[in-house]
């Protein structure tokens, strides 16, 4: 811990304590010596103590989003260069953004960045306060290990040559002990629900494709002598500039997305079916179903498969790859998806706290020194990274 008597340092104030909390709390506890949480429920937080050390500090205090006089309570507390983490669902980032701005203080938070959060970008370049966002697994490790792999390739001298390049990221939590089902659920079924019918954007066979609902474009993904279903996430296009390959002009491959057990979209075929016609309140009710079906049990240990690959071909058919991969297992409060989501925002507060980070509103760093430094303190954590190199 850094000596508290030599340098005054700013506060750190983790809002929502959650699931996918208690090891980058404990961490940080760790690390700085005090933290605050705040929630409306204190349960969770209160739990925690038992993980800090005594000469380690956890202040918990109740915070209510919709009272004016708890976030006044809040807003109160604040002092220029403070740190608010905010772990709340998505739409109440932009709610702590703002409040951070008033208060002159940074924020992270592991969600993908919104229009309405990067609109806030001059505000914050100008006071010199960063807005991080996208810093948990994915979003977050996974921006990692790409500026890694890119920057390899770059050093490798196998990008801008008009190789053929391809790019795939698939990420997911899955169940340690597989079941039938081939998922479970750590919280509401809803959001993977709306997920699902959502289309998706990438670039395959060197041509930009959307998928309108996630399963109509599964593929399998043979990793480690396992093999996974993969399929599409989102818009994988943004990215493609993010990641620093925008000037390739042979890129055939550019896909984020989702992992699953194998045997998923059998097990799941009857929800898709559903799926095609839900209205808002049959998919709520399927929600529900399936929250009661199939959560993990107390102390169930959960399983997150994280894969990166970029490869680049030449003419000849002379093959530079590099992968990055993680493969971790967890339960409790320290379930796997926890550890990595938390303690990669954990790694974004460390930057913060040490001022490594640009003014302005952001994702995760670009930098590849800054990248490899969060690599290195998950690694302290217990979250190793797995790296192969194939060159020609």
């Amino acid at each position: 811990m850094p000596s508290q008597s030599s340098i005054s340092w700013p506060a750190i104030h983790w809002v929502g304590v959650g699931l996918a909390s208690g090891p980058g709390i404990v961490a940080l506890a760790k690390k700085w010596g005090e933290i605050s949480v705040w929630d409306m429920s204190l349960d969770r937080a209160k739990a925690l103590k038992d993980h800090i050390a005594k000469d380690n500090k956890l202040n918990i205090r109740p915070l209510n989003l919709t009272d004016k006089a708890s976030l006044a309570d809040f807003h109160n507390t604040l002092n220029p260069g403070d740190i608010i983490v905010s772990m709340l669902p998505a739409a109440f980032h932009v709610q702590m953004a703002k409040i951070a701005l008033s208060a002159n203080c940074h924020m992270a938070t592991s969600s993908y960045l919104s229009d309405d959060m990067l609109a806030l970008n001059d505000e914050a370049t100008t006071k010199g306060l960063s807005l991080v966002n996208e810093v948990g697994l994915d979003p977050g490790i996974d921006h990692l290990l790409t500026h890694i792999l890119v920057d390899e390739a770059r050093k490798a001298d196998v990008l801008g040559k008009g190789r053929t390049i391809d790019f795939v990221s698939y990420c997911g939590g899955v169940p340690a002990r597989p079941t039938a089902f081939t998922y479970k659920f750590s919280w509401t079924p809803l959001g993977v629900l709306t997920a699902l019918t959502n289309p998706a954007r990438m670039i395959r066979d060197g041509k930009e494709r959307t998928v309108e609902k996630a399963w109509q474009d599964v593929s399998d993904l043979p990793l480690n002598g396992e093999v996974f279903e993969v399929y599409a996430n989102r818009d994988s296009l943004p990215y493609i500039a993010e990641y620093g390959l925008d000037g390739e002009s042979n890129l055939r491959t550019f896909i984020r997305g989702t992992l699953r057990l194998s045997g998923w979209k059998t097990a799941w075929q009857d929800i898709f079916k559903t799926l095609e016609t839900a209205s808002p309140a049959e998919l709520k009710s399927l929600s529900d179903q399936l929250w009661h079906d199939h959560q993990y049990d107390d102390g169930e240990e959960d399983r997150v498969v994280l894969y990166v690959a970029l490869t680049s071909t030449d003419d000849n058919g002379g093959i530079w790859q590099g992968t990055l991969s993680l493969d971790c297992s967890g339960k409790g409060w320290q379930s796997a998806m926890a550890r990595t989501v938390s303690l990669t925002v954990a790694e974004a507060v460390n930057a913060l706290m040490e001022a490594r980070l640009s003014p302005g509103v952001q994702a995760a760093p670009h930098d590849v020194a800054e990248a490899r430094k969060w690599l290195d303190g998950l690694k302290d954590n217990g979250i190793d990274i797995h790296m192969d190199i194939l060159k020609p």
